[in-house]
């Protein structure tokens, strides 16, 4: 007679490791950060929501060349597609018509997003020349923070003929916090580096 197999099920596939930040934040900077900031509700404890990079286009929003290595930068450095922006709204003085191209983004939530904030942090700004910290008044009233860099060779993952047509990009940390010095609080604890003020 014949023996019948019994079919093997499928292995599990085993858990993405959280990402280093994330993982330090839920086990310990959370809870610093209640006690130091004096907060009665975890609720309460700033923390990051997202992370958008943006490139503008100005007047090269007609230059095909130039738009094609924005959006290979932004794949790059971030894994994900960039999406096209769009003027809301004509401005006569800058020769602007509702509806023009005017950048690209990426949106940046979850795992991705911190890990792309800590290579950011250990990596990408110690490479900056004459890098003497991030301003802290790049705050808005809501208590999200913005980083903008001349030159995207800072960025490893890029080769040198990826970064031959140079171009800006914008970082805006958007932080759920009750303050500006909240949420500055949270990016100290994930080592953002703030210029020193000077006395």
């Amino acid at each position: 007679m014949a023996e019948t197999k019994t079919p093997k099920a499928p292995k599990a596939k085993a858990p993405a490791a959280a990402a280093r930040l994330k993982s330090l934040y839920s086990s310990q900077y959370a809870g610093e950060l209640q006690k130091e900031l004096k907060l009665k509700n975890p609720m309460q404890v700033p923390k990051l929501e997202k992370i958008v990079l943006n490139i503008g286009l100005g007047r090269a929003k007609d230059d095909k060349k130039y738009i094609e290595v924005a959006t290979n930068t932004l794949r790059k450095i971030t894994g994900q597609q960039p999406v096209e922006t769009f003027a809301r709204m004509s401005i006569a003085n800058f020769k602007l018509r509702e509806g023009n191209k005017i950048g690209i983004k990426v949106t940046l939530r979850g795992e991705q997003m911190y890990e792309f904030m800590d290579r950011l942090i250990n990596i990408v700004l110690p490479r900056l020349r004459d890098f003497h910290g991030v301003k802290a008044k790049a705050f808005d009233k809501s208590g999200n923070f913005s980083i903008g860099l001349n030159d995207q060779s800072v960025f490893p993952e890029l080769t040198f003929e990826e970064t031959t047509t140079v171009h800006g990009l914008q970082a805006v940390f958007v932080i759920d916090c009750q303050e500006q010095a909240h949420g500055r609080a949270l990016l100290e604890k994930f080592g953002m580096p703030f210029e020193k003020e000077r006395k």
